[in-house]
């Protein structure tokens, strides 16, 4: 027993020793053996043939956010007994710990090109940025990466960009605190910076935008704070900028290209991208040759060499986020548009055309005109502002390098009027009606304005007339005031065949140049607007219909010509359409008649003053109508021969013969053949080419008279029955003309 206790001492003994010469290695790594020699400031080693300080300052060291752990931990297999202590040292691996450490320093990979991290490029590594012995805890209030020192720190290599970010919006907002404010690492530590210098990464681009998205729209708190809604800065997705970005296009522009990416500034700012003296510059990053004839622009010179800021820049036309492309319908510059959705609204402002004396009927003459109103009634081949004056090249017209300088103006125009000569440019392109400025024009329309209010006026007052005459002997009759004469069966000849379809024809082409000829001049109607929604291709179809029923008249009238020319009924018809000296006197006797001065209805001819004045207002609006409209239908022609100006009095005639003619129909025509009590509902004979008896007592009882008094007319000469019905009683006559 005794024995066995001083065994298991002597091994305890052994052990130990043993142990003893086991840690004694082991505690000359400590931190304080490895300081007894590193403390020295002035210990060094040369290295490829540098002098290299080994000095560890022990107080930093201690501070810093290595200093709880041991010198081995990051040196590892250093043995104290050999100097240097291992053959070959190799960086130290700091992914070893910093697992995460990529993940976090994506802004930097080319400092962990290899998995173990230790591969970085003599500028970029960790002991770059986060030193050797004296790491700072990133927590550190005032440590070299605290949120204060972060820019700072950075700036010890980017030294530019620095400069840039403290004086952009950001850098303002984050030194205020702001919550969501963006330091370098808030948008670094996503992919968006390309390796390699000039190389424009599509990913990175795309990065880009997203990573601006996911503050400026994705942020609610952030973006309670800037100035644009969500709908502006979200429209950037579907413009013509970002759609081409999403389709795989590199070269298309992310938010970095236009906002820059350190030093972005408020638009207020002289030296932000998006100034408007700046957006030219900016713009013209990409578009160069639009950039430089903006520049040379009457609207260039106006902003960026007169500091006029009115004058529009790119995206003053453009739009801002929501670029669309050109042929895009919505798209303020699109061909249909741009009159009126981009020059106009500077051009027709009050205040501005006030400011800058410009004149201020542009745009009101444009939309007035042919081409305005076809713009306006969906015409997509028809000149706007940009066909005439240019696009980013505008000039002042004083320019004669401006594309609307008088001597340039007929190959302006000869851009869609073949063979325009110097004629075009007589006469004034942008028109306004008035006594000073276009007095041949004023004078037109004001006389015909006269001459119909004048007659259709005339025509209402009579129609009026003769309405509550008629209708007040019918009431009568109804209620046995007055007797009913009775009439025969008979059916009396009115029109033949012939003349019922050239009447067809005629009104059915000249119901369709009203409507399409109005639709021209009223294109934005209830109406038209009804009618353009059919078709995309609306305009179009309007255009050739007011031809082709222009041409159907102008038949209709030849043909008829021949008509009275070469038939016995038509010359016939002639003799009896021609105006009398009894004419007057009917038509005078009618309106005494209908005012109760006189008791004694006039018998009419089988044309009255009534038939005659229509047919004779019909000859000569279809020459008139056809002459114009033959001048205004061939422009290129008969502007060269007879100027803008003459093309200009073709039209104003045009325009208000057509209104004469429109209402002459309405007051005029439609009365006696419907609204007329002697015939409402209607009058048949355009349709069956006769009249009844009854009819030709109320409305020809001269030409009835005569038919009877004659001798009895061959039954298969016209058709017509001769009349059995026996006279009016003379008393009865009186009666009703006492009426």
């Amino acid at each position: 027993m005794f024995l066995s206790r001083i065994i298991c001492w002597r091994l305890f003994i052994i052990i130990l020793f043993g142990l003893l010469f086991i840690v004694k290695p082991l505690r000359a790594q400590s931190n304080d053996d490895c300081l007894m020699c590193h403390s020295d400031n002035t210990m060094t080693t040369e290295r490829n043939g540098k002098e290299v300080s080994l000095y560890v300052n022990q107080d930093l060291f201690q501070h810093s956010a290595h200093g709880k752990l041991n010198c081995v931990s990051c040196h590892i297999g250093f043995n104290p007994e050999d100097v240097p202590h291992k053959e070959n040292i190799k960086p130290i691996n700091c992914l070893s710990c910093h697992t995460g450490a990529k993940t976090q320093h994506a802004f930097h990979p080319q400092m962990m090109t290899k998995a173990d991290g230790v591969d970085g490029t003599p500028d970029v590594s960790c002991k770059n940025c986060h030193g050797t012995h004296d790491i700072s805890p990133i927590s550190e209030q005032g440590g070299k990466w605290s949120k204060k020192n972060l820019t700072a720190s950075c700036g010890s290599c980017h030294k530019e960009a620095e400069d840039q970010y403290v004086l952009s919006l950001h850098a303002k907002a984050f030194a205020e605190g702001v919550d969501g404010a963006p330091n370098c690492i808030s948008c670094h530590q996503s992919s968006i910076v390309s390796v390699n210098k000039g190389k424009n990464s599509l990913q990175v681009k795309l990065n880009q935008q997203k990573l601006c998205l996911s503050c400026h729209l994705d942020d609610p708190k952030i973006r309670a704070r800037t100035t644009p809604s969500a709908g502006f800065i979200k429209a950037f997705e579907h413009s013509v900028h970002g759609e081409a970005l999403s389709n795989g296009n590199e070269k298309a522009p992310s938010c970095v290209n236009c906002h820059s990416n350190h030093d972005i500034e408020p638009a207020t700012s002289n030296n932000s991208t998006i100034n408007k003296y700046n957006i030219p510059n900016t713009c013209g990053n990409c578009h160069i040759d639009i950039a430089t004839q903006y520049k040379q622009s009457i609207h260039g010179v106006a902003l960026l060499q007169k500091g006029v800021t009115d004058a529009p820049s790119c995206t003053n036309c453009h739009g801002e986020h929501n670029i669309l492309k050109v042929t895009n319908p919505n798209s303020p510059v699109a061909y249909q548009n741009v009159s009126s959705e981009v020059c106009s609204p500077c051009h027709s402002s009050v205040q501005l055309v006030q400011k800058y004396g410009l004149p201020t009927d542009r745009f009101k003459s444009y939309i007035n005109s042919y081409h305005g109103l076809a713009m306006e009634g969906g015409s997509t081949v028809v000149a706007n502002c940009s066909s005439c004056h240019g696009i980013h090249d505008i000039k002042p017209s004083t320019d004669p390098a401006s594309s609307v300088y008088k001597g340039n103006l007929a190959k302006t125009c000869g851009k869609c009027h073949p063979g325009a000569n110097e004629n075009f440019a007589k006469g004034k392109i942008h028109v306004i009606v008035t006594q000073k400025a276009e007095p041949i024009l004023y004078w037109i329309g004001t006389i015909y304005i006269i001459l119909i209010i004048t007659t259709i006026g005339g025509m209402f007052l009579h129609n009026a007339l003769d309405f509550f005459k008629k209708a007040r002997i019918k009431k009568m009759k109804q209620r046995g005031l007055l007797p009913e004469r009775k009439h025969g069966h008979s059916l009396y000849l009115r029109m033949t065949v012939s003349e019922r379809i050239q009447h067809i024809a005629l009104a059915v082409s000249f119901m369709i140049l009203v409507i399409t000829g109005f639709m021209l001049k009223f294109p934005n109607t209830w109406w038209v607007e009804h009618i353009r929604s059919i078709s995309q291709n609306a305009f179009e179809y309007r255009s050739l219909l007011h031809r082709i029923a222009a041409v159907v008249m102008v038949a209709v009238s030849l043909y008829h010509l021949c008509y009275i020319i070469f038939t016995s009924r038509g010359r016939r018809l002639v003799i009896d359409l021609l105006p009398k000296v009894q004419d007057v006197k009917d038509a005078i006797a009618v309106a005494k008649f209908n005012l109760g001065i006189s008791r004694d209805k006039p018998l009419l001819d089988r044309f009255s003053y009534v038939e005659k004045s229509e047919y004779w207002a019909l000859v000569w609006g279809t020459i008139v109508m056809s002459a114009t409209g033959f001048i205004m239908w061939f422009d290129n022609t008969f502007i060269g021969l007879l100027t803008k100006l003459g093309w200009d009095i073709a039209s104003t005639i045009h325009y208000y013969e057509a209104w004469l003619a429109f209402l002459a129909i309405i007051v005029w025509h439609f009365y006696f053949i419907i609204f007329n009590p002697d015939v409402y509902p209607m009058n048949l004979a355009w349709i069956k080419g006769t009249l009844t008896e009854e009819e030709m007592a109320d409305e020809h009882p001269k030409e009835l008279e005569r038919l009877k008094s004659e001798n009895r007319m061959d039954e298969n000469h016209s058709g017509e029955i001769p009349s059995t019905a026996p006279d009016m009683e003379n008393n009865d006559v009186e009666k009703i003309n006492k009426v």
